[in-house]
């Protein structure tokens, strides 16, 4: 049996809904070469979609991105329509308005009576169940979820969401589609937060709770995980730019949909932003200010002495293998050290005080003169660097540590002892929370990682992120965080437990 084919370019795409996001997936569609009918329940939006796209298409070619007959051909395909009936010769409805379950139920019963039995119906929704959607309908078999991301032209990533009830068939002909508008399509199951907002909420949640426990402030999280996680925007910096109340709205929809699963606890220090109505750039404020007040600088410490030797204990520095190396380069003396004892795998600096990879406990647990490092995705790469000193540290420690990252070249932050640090913590949770979405049939490994650099434009994949970092090591770091946080919310997944035991494959 042959796959459903894409839908023809000469069939007609109908857009229910008229917000920013509906006038994208319209134009994204037109762009395709469909004729595209816009509908909204609101009288005059329809019309005011029409202009806008229309106004679109007229900037792309002052661009120079598209010609001036391409727009005129696109324009003409595009109509606003003045009731539902209209959309009767549609072959694929795609409905982007408010998240209501009962407006949508009510909305897709409407279409069933108008258009065609070989019609699609697809909604966008982000955070409520497809199959409750569909559950209304005559024929649910026919509808999906096509998740785009906002702005739809400009962004690639659309997430086909298969209901309970959902075809194959369908399903497959609207992964088509998609494919045929050039966009990238991955497959997932109906779950809360479906891929994309289920396995990204560590990367905010991580840093409120970091902000919660003490280790440091906002600007600091946000610049330690740009310059040394390699995310393009930090979660307070990205959250103001969402909005806290829609980005709250969905890390609380998730958690509810999970029945209040601790790995997806809201932040009580975002609840309280957003019942200030600090909502971030849209209300000129959030987790900074947007009247024209300067950024805060994140904490960097000041210029101190690099030592003049180390001595590195061999036993595996694991994810910062590289670092003696590095060390040398900046011609630092690096002295290998007998194997055995406690500080097998750390860096010893004069004085006798030792620098140690993140493990995911308290640098404070072992009582000694240590100073914890973080995580960074490329050691060589990275501008900045955190370190955590537990409360034994003595001065001359964390000034040597200090001195050292700045002779590689690195900006330091030294933060509060906190388990786990903060790239480390984050970066170990986004892999388990993709593990864990594999396990339990969410999407394939390859979609999950595709679906997370484009759809929130994550430096790597978080599977192939585990996987370069080994799954023995998130395992093994996640279990300390358990012990340290006993709530369940750090306990690594079944599948990530496995895949360290076997040494098999996380991607």
């Amino acid at each position: 049996m042959t796959a459903p084919d894409p839908l023809d370019r000469s069939s007609t795409i109908a857009v229910v809904g008229t917000g920013t996001m509906g006038q994208g997936i319209a134009q994204v569609a037109l762009a395709a070469g469909h004729h595209v009918r816009l509908y909204d329940a609101a009288p005059g939006r329809a019309e005011l979609a029409e202009q806008a796209i229309t106004e679109r298409f007229d900037r792309l070619v002052d661009k120079g991105r598209l010609d001036a007959a391409a727009r005129d051909a696109a324009r003409a395909r595009l109509a606003p329509a003045e009731a539902l009936g209209e959309l009767a010769g549609a072959e694929l409805v795609i409905e982007a308005i408010l998240e209501d379950l009962g407006a949508k139920q009510q909305l897709f019963t409407a279409l069933e009576t108008v258009v065609g039995d070989g019609c699609l119906l697809a909604t966008n929704t982000s955070s409520l169940s497809v199959t409750a959607v569909a559950a209304a309908l005559r024929r649910p078999g026919r509808f999906l979820g096509l998740h785009f991301f906002n702005p739809a032209p400009l962004l690639p990533l659309v997430e086909v969401v298969s209901g309970t009830a959902t075809d194959e068939a369908a399903a497959t002909a609207a992964y088509e589609t998609v494919v045929a508008w050039g966009k990238t399509p991955v497959r997932c199951a109906d779950t809360p937060g479906f891929i994309v907002n289920r396995v990204a909420r560590p990367f905010y949640a991580e840093a409120f709770r970091l902000l919660e426990e003490g280790a440091a402030d906002p600007a600091t999280l946000d610049a330690v995980l740009r310059e040394s996680g390699g995310f393009r925007m930090g979660p307070f910096e990205l959250t103001d730019l969402i909005g806290q109340d829609v980005n709250e709205a969905v890390t609380r929809s998730v958690w509810e949909s999970f029945f209040q699963d601790p790995k997806f606890t809201p932040s009580l220090a975002q609840r309280r932003l957003v019942e200030a109505g600090r909502l971030g750039r849209k209300s000129g404020r959030g987790w900074y200010a947007y009247d024209g007040a300067a950024r805060p600088e994140p904490r960097t410490a000041a210029l101190e002495k690099a030592p003049a030797e180390v001595t590195v204990r061999p036993g595996g520095q694991g994810p910062a293998a590289v670092l003696p190396g590095l060390i040398a380069e900046a011609g630092i003396e690096v002295v290998e050290g007998e194997p055995g004892g406690a500080y097998d795998g750390c860096i010893e600096l004069p004085g006798g005080g030792v620098l140690c990879l993140a493990d995911g406990g308290l640098a404070t647990a072992f009582g000694d003169d240590r100073v914890q490092f973080d995580l960074a995705l490329d050691y060589r790469a990275a501008t900045r660097i955190a370190l955590a000193p537990s409360d034994t540290a003595r001065p001359e420690t964390v000034q040597a540590a200090i001195g050292l990252f700045q002779a590689l070249g690195k900006k330091v932050s030294v933060v509060d002892d906190a388990p786990g640090l903060i790239v480390a913590r984050t970066v170990a949770m986004l892999v388990d929370f993709a593990a864990d979405a594999v396990a339990k049939g969410v999407a394939s490994p390859e979609d999950i990682d595709i679906a997370m650099r484009l759809g929130v434009n994550y430096p790597l994949g978080p599977l192939r992120w585990g996987e370069l970092l080994g799954a023995d090591w998130v395992c093994e770091f996640l279990k300390l965080m358990h012990t340290t946080h006993p709530t369940g919310r750090y306990a690594p997944s079944h599948l990530l437990i496995r895949r360290a035991a076997s040494q098999e494959r996380l991607l």
